[in-house]
């Protein structure tokens, strides 16, 4: 299955959660979930019993969702989750925010996951003083990432950066407005990565 091209709102619908795909908007009055909160098509008011494989299914889409993976993409992290010592489920979190598009979007060059995508597949950032354009790259406990010099007059970037606020920058990254820089400190636990799913069903769900 390819990556979905129409409305993303609707995805969020589906979730009946914030997944914040489109930025701003999703903070608010205009989001779509505020107006219709309830999945999308002609039979989405209807309340539907849910199963144990339909309720693990839901929030193992959701947390796709929200990282915008593929299918093969998420499921090759879950395998590779499953072969290192720890929780499955915390490891898979540190896998996918460790993402090279999660990191710029968490440091707040980007609004949304989507947009940090664009960005770094476009060479707009360094890691380590290399360019790297690939969105899956993973980053280290200690990598620096940094904003290309030519790249620091993009507006959306400068305003997105501007607005970030410091408190909301998570706790293993650190943030260096003056000189666009961010770098990783240490691989974040599960107490400090504000996803909102219930990871453990994930696991469950392919376990099966």
């Amino acid at each position: 299955m390819g990556r979905h091209q129409g409305a993303v709102c609707r995805l969020c619908r589906r979730e009946e959660l914030k997944l914040f795909l489109k930025g701003k908007k999703c903070l608010t009055a205009k989001c779509t979930l505020e107006k219709r909160n309830f999945p999308p098509g002609e039979k989405g008011k209807m309340r539907k019993k849910q199963t144990e494989y339909g309720i693990q299914l839901r929030e193992k889409q959701k947390l796709r969702r929200i990282y915008g993976l593929l299918e093969q993409q998420f499921s090759n992290y879950f395998k590779k989750a499953s072969k290192k010592t720890g929780k499955t489920g915390e490891v898979l979190l540190q896998f996918l925010e460790r993402r090279l598009d999660s990191v710029v979007y968490r440091l707040g060059f980007a609004s949304s996951r989507t947009q940090a995508r664009q960005y770094v597949s476009h060479k707009h950032f360094l890691v380590n003083g290399r360019s790297v354009n690939i969105p899956s790259y993973l980053i280290k406990e200690g990598d620096e990432i940094k904003l290309k010099e030519s790249s620091r007059t993009q507006p959306f970037i400068v305003v997105s950066l501007a607005e970030k606020i410091d408190s909301s920058i998570p706790e293993w990254m650190q943030l260096d407005k003056a000189n666009f820089t961010g770098r990783i400190t240490k691989l974040p636990t599960r107490s400090q990565i504000d996803t909102p799913v219930r990871e453990q069903l994930v696991v469950e769900f392919y376990s099966r």
